[in-house]
């Protein structure tokens, strides 16, 4: 095993040559933070030019296959002594099977053995090898197999943290000839062969081990019709399933198949899911047949899974997979505080008032800086802005859990910025009622008189306003911020959206480049760029995970407002108690009682 290259090649060389080739799907993910972390915002697609940050490639494709087994081997585990031992030790073994390989090496020491693969295998085969070899190879970490999802690795010429380049340890040429011819299946059952034992022995660890791929206990969510349980939503995602309940992928496919149907869902949406890589773990179930038999191999699983349904659903149970609808609203208009004059109890005044107010925000926005402390308040005041819109009522009762839904934030933290923005010199907002039993604060939305005069004359601003939709938890305020300056007024220079957002040019270069990369804006024939009309917001939230991050927090509410219940039943009597609370009263568990009805029930409704 030679210790550094060959023949003299560049990175950008070695990277063009070998990154597209060894990739599962075209898509690369950048690291900005030298190296940490790689993720799922800075995706794009996998070019031949070099990136100019720590790049790694995505290890599966949207059909839950890979094209090459990436081994890592590690220095920070046991040293680069072990490592070397262990790289030469699996290239010996490699080499007994008949297997070729192409290998590189860190500026830190640690070396990365790639098998590229004439056939693909799925992530569930993959999974297992590695696991296998792990028991092999003190330094071999498993974890890029692991997961369907973000399993990425850098690859031959990537830019690394501590600077310099993954470099080759061998020629160009022959890692190219390599790559171009790949093992052969022969050579993967060779393999697979000779690590019987010990995949049966991972295989069996598993059976022995807790199943935990998310909160799998969690009770599910009532979502509306086109939501499936948690459990099945990360199976039909990562691929991972309890292999005490589920013997075989087949098994766990069915499964999956049969809660999609139950949750109301049709053939053509699980097949948009696989197609486009929202569901590459369901995908990977059925890779083992060739790609023109996978459709029909799905729809005999759904005919089964109909069959099965039909005959075990009778018609009192089928009526408990009713789902009130997301735009079924129950009144939400909180009565009048004693004492208090509504202004209007006209819904169209109310509305009139509301886009004044909205106005007055796109004002007031101009003080507060680029920061994340000053992003954030902004999404708590489209929080209330979009609930008084909904409600037709300056008067939002809406609590900090549902607020914390709206804007990505933790509850605690929405609390915070809601005592900061009320406590500004002629605040946006007011506290009108605290909040008591099962009541939320209530707020009134705020026309400070200053700004009245310059936001009645200012023109109304079209569209609706949005608090964080569920896409941009992952891709950023700043690109929810560009998104919403594009839908309003199609077509502006960077320049224009600089004014238009508050944020500084280079924020908004990199939102773009983060919008573009999941093609949700596009640059038009000038320099102007144009939201992507045809990329559904929600369905790229699912595609990368976030309806389930909702879901999660949904459901830890949930509960919360069920423990708050009980207390209230046990310890409060009358609406006095509630005003002079004990000492045994939990404020500081709950900071403010949960909502009940909010704008939590319209999370996913409002996901596009």
């Amino acid at each position: 095993m030679s210790h550094g290259p060959s023949s003299t090649h560049s990175p950008a060389q070695a990277w063009a040559a070998l990154a597209p080739i060894l990739a599962g799907q075209p898509r690369v993910r950048l690291s900005r933070d030298a190296g940490k972390t790689y993720p799922q915002k800075h995706e794009r697609a996998l070019t031949e030019a070099l990136p100019s940050f720590p790049a790694a490639v995505r290890i599966f494709g949207k059909d839950g296959t890979c094209a090459a087994i990436f081994l890592d081997f590690d220095s920070s585990v046991a040293g680069v002594d072990w490592v070397l031992a262990d790289v030469r030790a699996v290239q010996t073994w490699l080499h007994s099977v008949g297997a070729r390989w192409i290998e590189d090496y860190s500026p830190n020491g640690g070396r990365h053995v790639y098998i590229p693969l004439a056939q693909r295998v799925t992530f569930t085969e993959a999974r297992d090898l590695v696991e296998a070899l792990g028991t092999r190879y003190r330094s071999l970490d498993k974890t890029p197999h692991q997961n369907l999802l973000h399993g990425c690795m850098r690859t031959p010429g990537s830019p690394h943290k501590r600077g310099g380049h993954q470099e080759l340890a061998m020629s160009l040429s022959k890692a190219y000839d390599v790559a171009r011819r790949p093992n052969s299946a022969a050579v993967w059952s060779a393999i697979t062969a000779d690590l019987a034992g010990e995949i049966r022995a991972v295989r069996n660890l598993r059976l022995e081990q807790t199943f935990v791929p998310g909160a799998e206990e969690m009770p599910a969510v009532k979502h509306p019709v086109g939501r499936m349980s948690r459990v099945m939503q990360l199976m039909a995602q990562t691929g991972l399933y309890d292999s005490r309940r589920y013997a075989t992928d087949s098994d766990a496919r069915q499964a999956i198949v049969t809660g999609a149907a139950a949750a109301g869902l049709q053939l053509v949406d699980v097949e948009r899911r696989m197609m486009q890589g929202t569901w590459p773990g369901l995908a990977s179930f059925y890779a083992r047949y060739a790609p023109h038999h996978r459709v029909p191999a799905l729809r005999r699983d759904w005919i089964s899974a109909v069959g099965y349904l039909s005959k075990n659903l009778s018609t009192g149970e089928g009526n408990n997979n009713v789902r009130r609808s997301p735009t079924s609203q129950p009144n939400t208009q909180p009565p009048a505080p004693k004492g208090l004059n509504l202004i209007s109890s006209d819904p169209h005044a109310e509305h009139r008032f509301i886009r004044t107010w909205r106005n007055v925000l796109r004002i007031r926005e101009v003080s507060y800086r680029e920061s994340r402390t000053g992003m954030a308040r902004r999404m708590v005041l489209r929080s209330l802005g979009e609930a008084a819109h909904m409600t037709a009522s300056r008067f939002v009762e809406f609590g900090v859990r549902s607020i914390a839904v709206a804007t990505g934030l933790d509850h605690t933290t929405v609390a915070l910025h809601l005592k900061a923005l009320r406590s500004e010199k002629d605040p946006l907002i007011t506290l009108v009622e605290e909040a008591r039993g099962t009541k939320g604060d209530l707020y009134m939305l705020t026309v400070p008189e200053e700004l009245k005069s310059a936001a009645e004359d200012a023109t109304w601003q079209k569209g609706k306003i949005h608090a964080l939709r569920p896409v941009f938890r992952e891709l950023g305020l700043p690109a929810a911020f560009v998104y919403e300056a594009l839908e309003h007024s199609p077509a502006l220079p960077i320049a224009e959206i600089v004014r238009v957002t508050r944020l500084s040019r280079s924020a908004v270069n990199e939102a773009l480049e983060v919008l573009a990369a999941w093609n949700l804006v596009a640059r038009n024939a000038g320099k102007s760029w144009a939201v992507v009309a045809s990329t559904s917001l929600k369905q790229l939230a699912e595609h990368l995970g976030v309806l389930e991050v909702v879901a999660a927090q949904l459901q830890r509410y949930k509960n919360e407002r069920i423990i708050w219940r009980e207390w209230l039943a046990k310890h409060v009597n009358t609406v006095a108690e509630l005003l002079s609370p004990g000492e045994d009263y939990p404020w500081e568990t709950f900071e403010g009682p949960p909502d009940e009805w909010t704008l939590a029930d319209v999370a996913f409704s409002r996901a596009g």
